[in-house]
């Protein structure tokens, strides 16, 4: 049963431990963050093992064995048949074993370790002007063992191939602990005396005998993956290269310890063609004639993916610049030879084409359509990235019922595919559903999923009924139901239905033969359970969430808590955060390497917590709050996951639940009631600030209250920043300025510079009140330590103080982006039906509101050369999140002679209180350490350090030593010339 919730013994456990030098993971948490891939399944796994070695590897194998237990390889999780899932002890490749150890230009190849992602291993190779090019779309996570048990193609296959076509040999362990390396071989396996000889001599007189059956039953077309690569065991000339029989085997054959790859030359220059159809049909009708101009790739976008991406915000500024209308279909085509005038001179005939197709726009003889043109390389890769991240953007869809894989990567013939997915969309049609469709036309293979909603058992018997006809309908244009993405659980059923009982009796000698006890990942390929068996389901049978109170509101999804359950379930686990290069997320990720450290580890601990299946009291349970402790509430996620995967609000979900059961400690006290203490405190900053003056005591804070003995605090000051005597009030001001309590308090000169700023400007100013002599507050800290009351008793005082320049629709304008963003994120979710939803727009940061209304001219800024002509520029998480940045560039490019430089970072890592834990100190500093540090001790002592967020500034200070501004302080500097 998929859901067997058995585990390694205790004894057992132990000897894993003694025998492995890297982890082993028994606990329900972390077995339940590997029970799931970007599947529908979800099977607890018996144990994790971490890897450091392959001696790991090999003495995990042989415990196994001896014990009759399985074993699944694993990558990076993002299979999406469910292969990598399974009720084994799971081997994760890829934190450890991810080496790259040779490179062979004169052979164009390189030998890898499993574990090794795919753009990582492009990165390494970028200066040598070759590249590894099966271009996955899940390149940033994808690993080279994974692909090669998926015999994985990208959108480039129609020039490049499958991986099949790309890997030279692999080495590898079987299940009996022999190693062997797979790769050329004679036929007659003259000169092959070693222990392979054997095995390679049983496998081709399989092949030689079963020579005509495959020849009859395999269908001759590129993105054939379903089953064993028997074919490759056939007499197909001098040589056979048996590496090609592991390649799609799923880790069932045997363990891969290094692949030898083969390399291209770089691609030259590109342009894109984005043809534009009125209807689906015509855009599959024409993919055939589209391939006769040679391109390099030809993909497909329909109507559901173009509007779900204009709803996600990083997506829809770039749908605005090659979308033109409403078309019912894109294919996206690519040249990319090594003359950009022949790359120029295709894309003009791509343009004839469409033309002679019938697709003109403005052109009263033709339909609507045509070509738009792209040849700017940025916007090219914004286009590809939308394209790429496909099957994210399609399970973005809120509602219950999602796009589910299970006939999604079936291929058939160009010349049949307008045919093809016409009748497809029929039999969607007749169990009441749709598809969404992307991908690879240029090869038909198209990505479509029927939406459907797999909790019901009415859409699971849907699935079976669909699946069975879909797969009828392949087989009659004599395509491939495998044509992608593997067989797994989902698809290895239909082997028989598509290849008939001979071929799979052949696919179970094979396994059989190289793996007798079932030892590598059983019930794979061969010999698996039904794919509509609930069992094994992620939302089995008795799946049933219990209603629980939330902090915030959840309406906009579905399902129970108020649609928090939907909100966690929006992760498919397709797993975009385990990229560790570009944008911000995951930065805890980044540091350890560790699924439990992954947005997509927390939200499917998450997940499981809620529906009951890690055990009462999960939701608020100390494992829990381990789960969540490196969260560092950057709110990337919001923004980078593409289906919105929102980890910085569950976070604080998980803490106030914790805070109702458990009275927060003396640290989480002194956090978040900091707004209530704070004009005390600055009374009599010597007394306040004594702790980093006396080493005993913060010896003594470490101990009792957890604060880092290695970090000093902010200091209090004395010279607080009061409003100003000569401010306008609300009523009359054309702006507010929102002093924050770290600004106010900590380092009041950024407020004042600000102040200047915007008197420069020739603004009436008014100031937030103070109600009872305490200024107002986000109520961030309150959020940060789990005191939901609290921040919500802090925000509904703001507003109240705020409310004649809200009603009046006045700019709220603030420094710090954490405490600005709350309104616009937390705020709204938080206070519900008492915040207007108009006033997010209302709170902006200080260059954002300044950028807008210098770039309509509605002010001016005298601003003048400072003595830096070098600025580098680290952006807050939060400014990321809600694409603030730009306007900090664009100010500092006002000033004469300034060169602005965007550091290319993740998180800061002090994030708040998180880097003066004593727990996450380290790991603090070691996401500063990936790439802000280093950037700026680059940097000579006239460059200018710019850091708009608090936490940020104080990172920089304590592991460069230099002093970084907040963007007004720059800025009034400027105004004086200094």
């Amino acid at each position: 049963m998929g859901r067997a919730n058995a585990q390694l013994d205790a004894a057992t456990k132990r000897r894993l431990e003694r025998a492995v030098e890297g982890d082993v993971l028994t606990g329900s948490f972390d077995r339940g963050r590997y029970a799931t891939d970007a599947s529908v399944y979800q099977v607890m796994p018996l144990g994790v093992v971490i890897p450091k070695t392959f001696a790991d590897v090999e003495a995990t194998l042989s415990l196994a064995a001896e014990q009759g237990v399985s074993v699944t390889a694993r990558g990076g999780g993002t299979s999406q048949c469910g292969q990598t899932v399974n009720s084994s002890i799971v081997v994760d490749f890829s934190k450890h074993l991810n080496n790259l150890v040779d490179v062979d230009l004169d052979a164009m190849t390189a030998t890898v370790e499993p574990g090794l992602v795919l753009d990582h291993l492009n990165a390494k190779l970028k200066g040598e002007n070759v590249w590894f090019p099966v271009d996955v779309s899940t390149a940033s996570r994808a690993t080279i063992g994974g692909m090669t048990a998926n015999n994985s193609c990208g959108s480039r296959s129609i020039r490049y191939g499958t991986m099949r076509d790309n890997v030279e040999a692999v080495e590898a362990m079987l299940a009996s602990g022999e190693k062997m390396r797979f790769g050329p071989v004679p036929h007659d396996l003259a000169g092959v005396n070693d222990p392979r000889a054997k095995l390679f001599a049983d496998l081709l007189g399989m092949g030689a005998r079963e020579a005509d059956e495959i020849r009859d039953k395999f269908p001759d077309i590129i993105r054939r993956v379903g089953g064993y690569n028997i074919d490759a065991l056939t007499p197909n000339g001098a040589t056979n290269n048996l590496a090609h029989l592991l390649v799609g085997s799923e880790g069932t054959l045997g363990l891969s310890e290094r692949i030898t790859v083969r390399l291209s030359p770089t691609l030259g220059p590109k342009v894109l063609g984005i043809c534009h159809f009125p209807t689906f049909y015509e855009a599959m009708d024409s993919a055939q004639h589209l391939v006769a101009l040679d391109p390099t790739q030809v993909e497909l976008v329909d109507s559901t993916m173009i509007a779900l991406a204009r709803d996600i915000p990083m997506f829809q500024p770039v749908l605005e610049q090659f979308v033109r209308g409403e078309p019912a279909a894109l294919l996206i085509v690519e040249f990319a030879e090594p003359d950009m005038d022949e790359n120029l001179r295709r894309l003009k005939a791509l343009g004839d084409l469409m033309a002679d197709l019938g697709f003109r726009w403005g052109d009263p003889g033709k339909k609507e359509g045509g070509v738009v043109e792209a040849t700017d390389p940025t916007l090219q890769a914004q286009i590809i990235d939308v394209r790429k991240q496909g099957l994210n953007i399609m399970m973005s869809m809120k509602e219950a019922r999602k796009p589910i894989s299970f006939v999604e990567d079936c291929a058939v013939r160009l010349p049949d595919l307008a045919e093809y997915t016409d009748k497809l969309t029929a039999i969607f049609r007749k169990y009441d559903t749709t598809g969404t469709w992307y991908a690879h036309a240029s090869v038909g293979t198209l990505h479509v999923r029927p939406v459907l909603n797999l909790k019901l058992d009415t859409d699971v018997k849907a699935m079976r009924a669909i699946a069975e006809e879909a797969f009828e309908l392949v087989r009659a244009y004599k395509g491939s139901h495998s044509g992608e993405h593997g067989d797994g659980i989902v698809r290895s059923e239909f082997h028989r239905t598509m290849f008939g009982d001979r071929m799979v009796e052949n696919f179970e000698w094979v396994k059989d033969r190289m793996d007798p006890a079932g030892t590598l990942n059983p019930g794979r390929v061969v010999r698996p359970p039904k794919m509509d068996d609930r069992s094994y389901f992620r939302y089995h049978e008795d799946y049933d969430p219990k209603d629980r109170e939330t902090v915030f509101d959840w309406s906009a999804w579905n399902g129970a808590s108020g649609g928090f359950q939907g909100a966690v379930e929006m992760c498919n686990n397709n797993g975009a955060c385990r990229k560790i290069a570009d944008g911000v997320m995951c930065p805890s990720y980044r540091v350890t390497r560790d699924e439990k450290h992954l947005t997509r580890g927390r939200a499917n601990t998450l997940r499981l917590a809620l529906s009951g299946q890690l055990g009462d009291g999960a939701f608020a349970s100390d494992e829990m709050a381990e789960t969540m402790k490196l969260c560092v509430s950057c709110k990337a996620c919001r923004r980078e996951c593409p289906t919105g995967v929102d980890m910085a609000k569950m976070k604080i979900e998980v803490q106030a639940a914790r805070a109702a059961l458990k009275r927060p400690g003396p640290r989480d006290t002194l956090v978040g009631y900091l707004p209530r203490y704070a004009r005390l405190a600055s009374k009599m900053p010597w007394l306040a600030n004594l702790r980093d003056k006396v080493p005993a005591l913060r010896k003594l804070s470490d101990k009792t209250i957890g604060l880092a003995e290695s970090r000093t605090l902010p200091q209090w000051r004395s010279d607080v920043f009061e409003t100003p005597s000569s401010a306008s009030d609300l009523a009359s001001a054309d702006v507010v300025l929102f002093a924050d309590t770290f600004n106010r308090y900590f380092e009041p000169d950024n407020l004042r510079a600000a102040l200047k700023v915007l008197d420069a400007a020739g603004l009436k100013i008014a100031h937030a009140p103070a109600p009872g002599g305490r200024p107002v507050c986000c109520g961030r800290t309150f959020l940060s330590a789990g005191f939901a009351d609290q921040a919500r008793a802090e925000m509904e005082r703001t507003v109240e103080a705020l409310r004649p320049a809200l009603e009046r629709g006045t700019p709220i304008v603030g420094l710090e982006p954490s405490c600005i963003m709350t309104f616009r994120d937390e705020a709204p979710a938080l206070l519900r039906d008492k915040w207007d939803a108009a006033w997010s727009d209302q709170f902006v940061m200080i260059e954002e509101y300044l950028d807008a209304k210098l770039r309509d001219n509605s002010i001016k800024l005298p601003l003048k050369a400072l003595p830096q002509a070098h600025a580098l520029l680290h952006g807050h998480c939060h400014q990321k999140a809600f694409n603030a940045v730009g306007p900090v560039q664009r100010l500092l490019g006002r000033i004469p002679g300034l060169k602005v430089e965007m550091i290319a970072t993740s998180c800061c890592g002090m994030a708040g209180a998180f880097g003066y834990q004593s727990e996450t100190a380290d790991v603090s500093r070691a996401m500063g350490e990936l790439s802000l540090l280093p950037k700026i001790r680059e940097a000579d002592g006239d460059t200018l350090i710019v850091a708009d967020g608090t936490s940020c500034r104080h990172q920089i200070a304590d592991g460069a030593n230099r002093q970084a501004e907040h963007v007004a302080c720059v800025l009034a500097r400027a105004l004086e010339g200094e």
